[in-house]
């Protein structure tokens, strides 16, 4: 709890100095796609045996994975996909349910995409 209470009024702070983009990259992830950036996708494969409810996407240089990306109420189920719209970067992602996640870093090519495979 202390811990979480640390880092909101850090957050207060820096936001409140102008350094609201520091903020937005640690507590969101920043965004997908920057203006002017060409892009690629991210596909995220759902091959477990239980429904994603979360899907984590930050830059590799970004000091946090973020929020989740799905949007609110959706899940990817198993045998479905996902897919994300993304600068051509490289991305660290998380994907899951509670207890269960897999993580990898990705490197995504302007106009292609890779395929990430959740497998349990």
């Amino acid at each position: 709890m202390k811990h979480t209470l640390r880092a909101a009024f850090v957050g207060i702070a820096l936001t409140m100095s102008g350094c609201s983009s520091v903020v937005d990259n640690f507590v969101t992830g920043g965004p997908l796609v920057r203006s002017g950036e060409q892009t690629g996708v991210i596909q995220v494969v759902n091959r477990s045996g239980y429904s994603l409810t979360s899907v984590l996407l930050a830059r590799c240089s970004a000091p946090s994975y973020g929020l989740n990306r799905l949007p609110d109420g959706v899940r990817i189920a198993p045998g479905q996909t996902y897919t994300f719209r993304v600068g051509a970067d490289c991305w660290a992602v998380l994907a899951g349910l509670a207890g269960h996640e897999a993580r990898r870093d990705m490197h995504v090519r302007a106009g292609s995409g890779v395929v990430y495979t959740v497998t349990g």
